[in-house]
């Protein structure tokens, strides 16, 4: 479910009575404005139309555009990297913990279109308001601490080679996930398959899930 389905609604519904919740509301219509119009593109009066909040509301809260941008940019990797350390990786063995985590990181993206095309936009700025975001930083921390310790239980238990660097593989699950959506209609008008099917999705799901634990295996 994305951001416009899910919370700029609870989030509207509270605003007149909750600041809090008029702060939600504008950060979640922010998201939704960037990631369909990039920073450049973006207007902060279809911002605030859209959480049904006063335009001023949106300066006091966030200050400009590009503080909004950034603020919109952290609450995506929160809300992603929230959901990973969710994922309670410890309790699985580590391939089955290695398995989830891959599993997750495609559906999420592909529930979440709106996350692909915010790091498009940021990537083609040079990545220069998360380079300045603290935030964004320490969300990544946890998330390399659950690959590093999954790599390592599986060394222990002898089903993962040694050797492996954990944040080369976070970045190789990322790049097959990422790609595959943020590139999918170029890849369907080319060679002429529906990338975007369910069926099409679930088998490169598999694909992927398979590629990666054999090439971890001892």
């Amino acid at each position: 479910m994305s951001l416009s389905d899910n919370i700029l609604p609870k989030a509207q519904g509270r605003h007149r009575r909750d600041p809090e919740a008029t702060r939600a509301s504008i950060l979640a219509s922010a998201q939704i404005e960037f990631a369909e119009h990039g920073l450049k593109g973006g207007r902060i009066d279809r911002i605030a139309d859209r959480a049904k909040a006063n335009k001023q509301l949106v300066y006091y809260y966030f200050g400009g555009k590009e503080d909004l941008y950034r603020a919109a940019l952290e609450a995506t990797y929160a809300e992603i990297r929230e959901r990973e350390t969710e994922l309670d990786l410890s309790a699985l063995s580590p391939v089955d913990a290695m398995k989830r985590l891959i599993e997750f990181s495609l559906d999420y993206l592909n529930s979440h279109r709106e996350f692909i095309r915010l790091l498009a936009d940021e990537n083609a700025q040079g990545a220069k308001h998360l380079h300045d975001s603290e935030m964004a930083q320490r969300t990544n921390s946890p998330l390399l601490r659950l690959v590093s310790e999954t790599l390592e239980r599986g060394v222990e238990e002898g089903v993962f080679r040694k050797g492996i660097d954990p944040l080369n593989l976070y970045i190789s699950i990322a790049g097959m996930t990422y790609f595959y959506f943020a590139n999918g209609a170029t890849l369907t008008a080319i060679f002429g398959r529906n990338l975007d099917r369910t069926d099409s999705i679930v088998a490169y799901r598999d694909h992927i899930v398979s590629m990666t634990i054999n090439g971890l295996r001892a």
